[in-house]
């Protein structure tokens, strides 16, 4: 196995919730308008730190997406996913870009999603 070598953001950052890992940093949000099976998501144009899975069609609100699972390299959680292809011709904006979920991930001030929603 290769050695690991993590990225470090500066700025305001948003981090793996299980291990602190550096995601992305809130300039790089696109929008905060997403949701998921676990609550709000947002659209990143930049991630760090990630692994990715296999690719896959999923049926989503806004149509059919080809995607790809996206995983923190600090410690394998999912942190959410990765927009391959839209089907859409309204949705191609979406391509190359990342959604984290907000559940998995600690925003820039240390909240998590829970303490975000009250």
């Amino acid at each position: 196995m290769g050695r690991l070598f993590v990225i470090t953001l500066d700025g305001s950052v948003y981090s793996c919730k299980h291990c602190q890992t550096h995601l992305a940093l809130l300039d790089d949000i696109i929008s905060k308008s997403f949701h998921c099976r676990h609550g709000k998501a947002y659209l990143f144009d930049r991630v760090v730190n990630i692994t990715v899975g296999e690719k896959e069609e999923r049926l989503m609100m806004t149509g059919m997406h080809t995607v790809v699972d996206i995983f923190c390299v600090g410690c394998g959680s999912i942190v959410g996913w990765k927009y391959e292809a839209a089907h859409e011709k309204t949705q191609k904006y979406k391509e190359g870009k990342f959604i984290l979920e907000r559940f998995k991930v600690l925003g820039p001030d240390g909240s998590n999603y829970l303490m975000a929603a009250c």
